[in-house]
């Protein structure tokens, strides 16, 4: 039996989603608690590789298991041996074919500004604190010129090893909620780092050092360097995958 998992983790302790020879990571968790609990040796698939600190609600991955108990009840068996900060919230049967990473889908991403005067300590691990005065009626008018499907080789790191830079990018807005700015993106996949450096491009036009128009502009260019920095993964959350 395939056995689909919506997964929701607190990505501060962890080396991102994937298994790294340098520090736990959440399929790490997952494989050996499945492992443990079925008695088998069972191997996670996960359709997104979040980074190192970057958060999720709606994570999705799959693994085979050899098994009678039905599979919406296997999430109740598995959360009461994972660590408080991993949770699947849903379990279900999918077809054999299904895969999480291959199979085509709607990603959604938000990132949090906290900008005020002063950090708060109780949002330091889910938001990034940004003390400087931010427009965010200019960068939502930047946002919107990355909307539609585009070579995103300038939002895109360096170290990216995908075969197409091509990706399509359904909703970009920026708003404010009192001293949060939230960055909520919606698209069909996205590059390594991709959402992290719109939002570092983002914060160059909220701060002034950057015009709205300038953002269409690098993105035709394809050029890294252009952009601006690399925003730190705390802000960071995987909202849900919608498979089309």
């Amino acid at each position: 039996m395939r056995v689909k998992l919506i997964v929701a983790y607190d990505g501060t302790a962890y080396h991102g989603w994937q298994i790294q020879n340098n520090g736990i990571s959440v399929q790490q968790v997952l494989n050996e608690t499945i492992s443990e609990f079925f008695g088998q040796e069972i191997k996670v698939v996960g359709a997104s590789r979040t980074d190192t600190g970057v958060h999720a609600k709606g994570n999705v991955a799959a693994f085979d298991v050899d098994t009678k108990m039905p599979a919406e009840k296997i999430a109740y068996a598995l959360n009461r041996s994972l660590p408080d900060d991993i949770v699947i919230t849903e379990s279900s049967e999918v077809p054999a074919d299904f895969h999480p990473r291959f199979h085509k889908g709607r990603k959604t991403y938000e990132y949090r500004i906290l900008n005020r005067t002063f950090p708060d300590p109780v949002r330091r691990h889910y938001s990034l604190f940004y003390h400087y005065p931010l427009d965010e009626k200019k960068m939502n008018e930047a946002a919107q010129y990355l909307v539609g499907e585009h070579d995103f080789t300038t939002f895109s790191s360096i170290h990216s090893q995908s075969a197409t830079f091509v990706r399509t990018v359904y909703v970009c807005e920026v708003s404010r909620r009192g001293d949060e700015i939230l960055l909520h993106i919606e698209g069909n996949g996205f590059l390594y780092n991709m959402v992290r450096i719109i939002t570092g491009t983002l914060l160059e036009v909220g701060g002034g050092r950057m015009e709205p128009s300038h953002v269409g502009e690098i993105l035709e260019k394809k050029d890294r360097s252009l952009a601006g920095p690399t925003a730190p993964p705390e802000g960071l959350t995987l909202i849900g995958i919608e498979y089309l």
